[in-house]
């Protein structure tokens, strides 16, 4: 058999991407609230939702067997388009509404990033 006969099934239910989107956005959450000041509630919880919802989003659309292939040993090209969804939801967020410590909100963005990477990589 040729290697392009070979096919792949690797896809992942809607609970186990919820779940890492869950995951995501918890420690998200956790980022936020120790970077951001606590009167910035509003930043807290964009950072929140948008994070576990850039994940879900992504890997149910995505959610394709060449997709979630590890093209790099641990590594699949979902693992890394997640992360980078998560960095586009957040910046238009902060371009549509500024927000209260732009310093610190870029910290909390670069630990939601660097969480949604960690998390796609070991729990998918």
């Amino acid at each position: 058999m040729a290697a392009a006969d070979v096919v792949s099934t690797t896809t992942f239910s809607h609970a186990h991407i919820l779940l890492t989107a869950a995951v995501t956005a918890v420690i998200a959450l956790v980022g936020a609230a120790w970077r951001l000041p606590r009167s910035a509630w509003q930043d807290i919880a964009a950072v929140t939702l948008l994070s576990g919802l850039s994940v879900f989003l992504w890997r149910t659309s995505a959610n394709m067997p060449q997709l979630n292939d590890d093209g790099l040993p641990g590594f699949s090209a979902n693992d890394w388009l997640a992360p980078t969804l998560t960095y586009v939801f957040l910046s238009v967020y902060a371009k549509l509404r500024p927000p209260a410590d732009p310093r610190r909100y870029g910290q909390a963005q670069a630990i939601a990033v660097l969480s949604s990477l960690a998390v796609n990589v070991i729990t998918i």
